[in-house]
């Protein structure tokens, strides 16, 4: 995270580009849109602070090494193949609070059902290959 604080009039200013979601005097989450284009331009050999100034950012204001780290930071998780979409808005972290209802608890099992079938699965494939690499070094 960025040392630069944002002030309230830096706020204000900030929150009026489309390309921000959420700002706060530490941080800022960009759009999904915003990340996706990025990347698009950055494949272009465009530079980041080009990129982040025709965005309508002031990287003077911003940091540069904030877009340097953001840059580096939706560089990489595309390369791993990783989405660039905000994982916050799937899921927050926190437990609920709430009963739920059987279907949702059903919905639940099922898809833990699912995870150990396919975990099993891995499981009997690796014990095969294993098994077929000891019986050819036998050989």
């Amino acid at each position: 995270m960025s040392k630069v604080l944002f002030n309230e009039k830096q706020i204000k200013l900030l929150e009026k580009n489309n390309n921000i979601k959420t700002v706060s005097t530490k941080s800022i989450t960009y759009t999904d849109d915003f990340k996706k284009e990025f990347i698009t331009k950055i494949q272009k050999d465009i530079f980041p602070r080009k990129i982040f100034e025709e965005a309508g950012f002031d990287v003077e204001m911003l940091g540069m090494k904030r877009v340097e780290q953001s840059a580096d930071r939706w560089k990489k998780k595309v390369k791993n193949s990783i989405f660039l979409n905000d994982a916050r808005k799937y899921s927050s972290g926190c437990t609920l609070k709430r009963e739920l209802s059987t279907e949702e608890i059903i919905a639940r099992l099922k898809a833990k059902n699912m995870l150990l079938e396919a975990e099993n699965e891995l499981l009997k494939k690796a014990e095969m290959i294993e098994r077929g690499l000891i019986i050819k070094l036998q050989k």
